[in-house]
This record gives structure tokens, C-alpha cells and sequence, in this order.
């Protein structure tokens, strides 16, 4: 992919960051979804206590015994030729103590440098990385506790950041109704170097915090879950401020109706479950579909859709995520247990 200027970079990038939070926060790519299966559940879930390793990214409090020796790989064919995704492994340590190690990464592609005159400077590229260092312990009474350690490294051309993020997670699961909690404060943390100095200082921006809490619950006599995400409970306002000038002075807020401002904060998923080895669900995110909506244009932005299967001895799982006519996200992740393999 090849671009002209390093302006359109920042404009892509501000683009995959959450409007309400446009200009506020870096390190925006840590709320993207890392699976195939979270971005079906409408881009975070912190209750579905299921047995999957990706799950865990959004809650590490979701690792189980039965996420032990799991490998898996996720990639996403994002917006404008970009490409993310992530790896990950589980491990545990008797019944109780779980870990898993992974990376998720975001490639914005190759550039076109240019300088104020626009003579070439030659080709850049841009990327962020963070690691993902998990461990949770399971407890009496079906909780479990975790914490995730994430060190963050970012370079835009010339320009890197380094820092560090941290979540913390709680869940609650009861198999005999059907019915699971979790609590996850996601992306706390600091940025030890901006990317540039002002007077000889660094630069520093805040994380992106969330705040999410969540509720999943599966019929008894059908084959459909429900779940709730609550996210950013943090913080109620999650409208923009916009301006067509550069006077900052002149800046306001979107003007958003109390109601519509408390749903933007759900997101709301379905999952209907043939079997064990089968999933189809899909999702609206409300805040998406009004952020992305556009007056006299119709779209689908705020919905998700997604499945997965178990074949041979992989889980395969796919998810259409559409933001714009013509502009979809398409996500695919394979896991696998490594011991079908004879790897223990």
C-alpha cells in the first residue's frame, strides 16, 4: 500500500480510534478485537465463560484448566489494506493457576514519505505491538480472579512510544443454570516515552481505559445464549467534540439525548449453539452504529456476524464485521490443543 504523505497515517489511525475518545487517549489499537469470536460478540465480551483462550484478552479472569496447552492464531483483513492480529498460548499449573502468553500486533502498512515540497523521502512504515503476559487463579464457588501484564511498543516513521498497560479481571460462572459474570478493568497504565518532545520535555498521552462489566445467559431448554457488555462505565459521556476551524476555542459537543448516550454503552450479542463443536452469533454495538452512521446512507455499521466450528482438530472461526457500504473488517482465528498433536 502506498500513500503520499504521512498526514493520511495519522488520519487512518484516528480513524480506527474511537471517536469519543478521537484526540484523548493512544495506544487506541489495545480496544480492537482480537479474535474472530469477540468481534462476532460486537468487539468485547468480559463474561463468556467458554473455555476460549481469546476470551481472555478482553478478561484474562476467563483462562481455565481447559484453555491449558491451547494454541491459537488470529488475523484480521482490516480497513484500507490494513492487517492486525494476534497470537496466543495457554498454559496451567495444576487445576487452579493459569497463564497464557501472547502478542497482538497492528500493521498500518508501507508509506510514501514526501517533504514539504513534496520530494520523495523515501518509504516508512508504521506498526504497534503490545505483549500480553496473563495469570489467573480459579477460587471456591465458581470465581476466578486475574491480571494481565502488557508492555506497549509503538512506531509511526521516525517516531516510537513505549509503555506499559495493565487489566485486571473477576468472573463468575454457574454451569447448573447456565449463567456467567465478569468484571474487567482493561488498559491501565502509563506512556514512559511519547512520540516527540516539547521544550526538551516528553510528550506523554493517557491510556485508554475501560471499565467493562458483563453478563452472559444460555436457555435451558434451547440452544441460544444472551449476553450484556457494559463498557466505559468509567466515564457517561462518550460524545466528541468536532470543529470545522482550527480555533479550538470554537470546539463543542455533540448534543446526545440521555437515553441514547446510556445505550452506547451496551453492546448486545446472541449466540445460538447447535452443538459443542459449533457457534453462530451475531451483534449490535450501538455506539459504532451511531458514530458510524451517515445521514442518507444506509449501512449495516453496529452489527457483527460470525461463526465456528470444530473440525479434525483445529477450531475454526470466522466473523464479518461491516462499518461503512463497501468497507468490512473480516476476521479469522484457528486454535488448536496442542496435546492432540503429542505436545505436552
Amino acid at each position: 500500500m502506498k500513500k503520499r504523505v504521512l498526514l493520511l497515517l495519522i488520519t487512518t489511525v484516528c480513524t480506527i480510534s474511537l471517536f469519543a475518545q478521537a484526540g484523548k487517549d493512544t495506544y487506541q489499537f489495545l480496544n480492537l478485537p482480537t479474535s474472530a469470536r469477540t468481534a462476532a460478540l460486537g468487539g468485547t465480551n468480559v463474561s463468556l465463560f467458554d473455555n476460549d483462550l481469546n476470551l481472555a484478552f478482553n478478561n484474562p479472569a476467563l483462562l481455565t484448566d481447559k484453555t491449558n496447552n491451547v494454541f491459537s492464531l488470529n488475523y484480521v483483513s482490516y480497513l484500507a489494506d490494513i492487517n492486525f492480529g494476534s497470537v496466543a498460548y495457554g498454559r496451567s499449573f495444576g487445576k487452579n493457576n493459569h497463564m497464557m502468553f501472547g502478542m497482538h500486533y497492528i500493521d498500518y502498512g508501507t508509506f510514501l514519505g514526501t517533504d514539504e515540497t513534496d520530494q520523495l523521502t523515501g518509504n516508512f512504515t508504521a506498526k504497534d505491538f503490545a505483549l500480553n503476559i496473563m495469570y489467573a487463579r480459579t477460587l471456591p464457588l465458581g470465581f476466578t480472579v486475574g491480571a494481565t501484564f502488557k508492555p506497549i511498543y509503538s512506531v509511526y516513521e521516525r517516531y516510537s512510544s513505549f509503555g506499559v498497560a495493565f487489566d485486571l479481571g473477576a468472573s463468575y460462572h454457574n454451569d447448573s443454570v447456565g449463567f456467567s459474570a465478569g468484571l474487567s478493568l482493561r488498559n491501565a497504565g502509563w506512556q514512559f516515552t511519547g512520540y516527540y518532545s516539547i521544550d526538551g520535555a516528553q510528550h506523554r498521552e493517557t491510556l485508554p481505559l475501560d471499565l467493562e462489566l458483563g453478563i452472559s445467559q444460555k436457555l435451558k431448554h434451547a440452544p441460544i445464549r444472551f449476553s450484556l457488555t457494559l463498557h466505559n462505565l468509567q466515564q457517561w459521556d462518550l460524545s466528541y467534540q468536532q470543529s470545522a476551524s482550527v480555533n479550538t476555542d470554537n470546539t463543542s459537543s455533540s448534543e446526545v439525548p440521555w437515553y441514547d448516550m446510556m445505550f452506547r454503552h451496551t453492546v448486545w450479542a446472541v449466540e445460538i449453539l447447535p452443538s459443542k463443536n459449533m457457534y453462530l452469533t451475531v451483534s449490535y454495538n450501538h455506539r459504532r452504529r451511531k458514530e458510524m452512521n451517515v445521514t442518507d446512507w444506509k449501512t449495516a455499521a453496529g452489527f457483527a456476524f460470525g461463526a465456528g466450528i470444530h473440525v479434525y482438530k483445529f477450531n475454526v472461526g470466522f466473523s464479518l464485521v461491516p462499518y461503512q457500504v463497501g468497507n468490512l473488517s473480516y476476521h479469522v482465528t484457528l486454535s488448536t490443543g496442542l496435546a492432540d498433536f503429542g505436545i505436552k
